[in-house]
């Protein structure tokens, strides 16, 4: 595949252009390690590397042209150089018209939130499969056409590998897709140059202030997804959080809201909720999802939401609802022979972590204990540490602190900047054990016959990322072996 530079430039705000754009491009590359020739290098200024410093690398290597924010002084012969003020944004145009602008040829539907987005998307992608389309799904978890999965490696893709994947979707006949929108991925411009059919917005509470630094910014980030949507568009927002309706104050796109406690365009209710799944009311009418939890019962009002503004029929929308599990590791259970109910959930947050254990609070019956196995990961935000451990201190009957994802941290370090949250009072029902593995045989060693394990923060995730290596790690079978089953 190429397209003349000139192409591949329309819509893009440039600075200047020095050199011809009456060149083909065959690729678009921010990686110089990719760059081959005809390739336009993309340098962008990223938080650990700026890629202005590779520009003469990438000249030897091939490239046709060279978009910046800087450039160079020494100019290049027979090279063209386009300088904008923004190349993340820049590339995301580039990409989409490099790649015939898929996302316009599509329903393509965004899902922003601090919790709930892989759960509402993977909801969305079922559902619609159910429904009869062929779908798309890009999320945490995996990304998938139909039935091929394609691993993920990060909440949102870079906008080339986006555009990618959605034309090799439009190929293949999906009439939708369904993507998580992380606040990395609008703050970094990863979704420029996409046309969003629909987007969501689940709730936003303590998370990623490593990257965004204040509570504020993390904000704006979310609402900056709800600015760029089109008018054609609906945005959908959960009114039952407070900053809901901040986040459409300026999106150009038709308004809709959901809510269990209070008036909305999709109004939902509690009935029954239990280990097994819960009862809802939708709209006036009674249904059974095997979901479990009030978040979920949120996701699930969302999804009907959108559904319905996609222009899907209620009761067969219901009904395919009625059928569908939950995603992989969100509030997944594994049981072992004598009754200890194990729940392995993505919970990585102090509201998800909260939400979690409010919901297992309010299932578990008798003297049922629950014992919470929970760490913090590394080179993430720090202030949530003590704050998760205080709420699985208040909320548990034991708890084991114990390592996540270190990454190039200390362990050790992490523990004890969780232990400050613990008070002197929930202090004697908690123990330190670093190595996960363990940690997780040890709360079994624990448990009673119907008490409750929750093992927190991993979910879904295969691995272990400790000093920058990737070791396997899964919760599930972790807890399978400790409690000596194999499925």
């Amino acid at each position: 595949m190429s397209k003349t530079l000139q192409q591949l430039l329309t819509g893009v705000p440039i600075v200047s252009v020095i050199g011809t754009v009456d060149i083909e491009i065959n690729s678009i590359e921010f990686d110089s390690r990719r760059v081959a020739a005809g390739s336009l290098f993309v340098a962008q200024k990223g938080t650990q590397v700026d890629g202005h410093q590779f520009i003469p690398k990438v000249i030897e290597m091939g490239a046709a042209a060279i978009l910046c924010e800087d450039l160079p002084t020494d100019l290049a012969d027979g090279i063209t150089y386009i300088h904008v003020a923004d190349s993340a944004r820049a590339m995301g145009l580039i990409a989409a018209n490099f790649y015939h602008n898929p996302s316009s040829k599509l329903k393509l539907v965004g899902v922003t939130g601090t919790n709930g987005k892989t759960s509402t998307v993977t909801l969305l992608f079922k559902l619609f499969r159910q429904l009869g389309y062929r779908v798309g799904l890009l999320s945490t978890v995996q990304n998938q056409i139909d039935d091929d999965i394609i691993p993920s490696t990060h909440t949102t893709p870079d906008s080339v590998k986006i555009n990618e994947l959605l034309t090799e979707m439009v190929r293949r006949g999906c009439s939708h897709c369904f993507m998580e929108v992380s606040s990395h991925a609008v703050a970094q411009e990863r979704i420029a140059g996409l046309v969003f059919s629909g987007g969501i917005f689940t709730n936003i509470t303590h998370d990623h202030l490593d990257f965004h630094k204040t509570f504020d910014n993390y904000i704006k980030a979310k609402k900056g997804f709800f600015d760029q949507l089109p008018k054609h568009a609906f945005a959908l927002i959960n009114i039952d959080d407070r900053r809901g309706g901040v986040m459409v104050q300026n999106t150009a796109a038709r308004k809709e809201t959901y809510s269990l406690q209070t008036i909305a365009t999709f109004k939902g209710k509690l009935l029954a909720d239990s280990l097994f799944g819960l009862q809802m009311e939708m709209d006036g009418k009674e249904v059974w999802f095997k979901l479990i939890g009030k978040f979920n019962a949120y996701n699930l009002l969302g999804v009907y939401g959108a559904a319905l503004l996609l222009g899907e029929d209620v009761e067969q929308v219901l009904l395919a609802l009625s059928e569908i599990t939950p995603p992989p590791g969100r509030f997944e259970q594994v049981m072992s022979a004598d009754s200890v109910v194990g729940i392995v959930d993505y919970a990585h947050t102090p509201d998800a972590l909260q939400n979690v254990l409010e919901t297992i609070n309010e299932l578990r019956e008798g003297d049922q204990q629950v014992i919470t196995v929970v760490g913090c990961g590394g080179n993430r935000d720090a202030t949530k540490r003590p704050e998760m451990a205080r709420i699985a201190g208040e909320m548990s009957n034991k708890v084991i602190l114990t390592s996540d994802n270190p990454r190039n941290e200390d362990p050790n370090a992490i523990l004890e900047q969780m232990q400050v949250g613990i008070s002197p009072v929930d202090y004697k029902k908690m123990k330190v054990i670093e190595d996960r593995q363990e940690a997780i045989r040890f709360a079994v060693s624990l448990a009673k016959p119907h008490d409750i394990i929750l093992v927190a923060g991993k979910g879904h995730e295969t691995y272990q990322e400790i000093k920058g290596v990737k070791h396997h790690f899964d919760d599930r079978e972790e807890l399978r072996e400790a409690f000596g089953t194999k499925s």
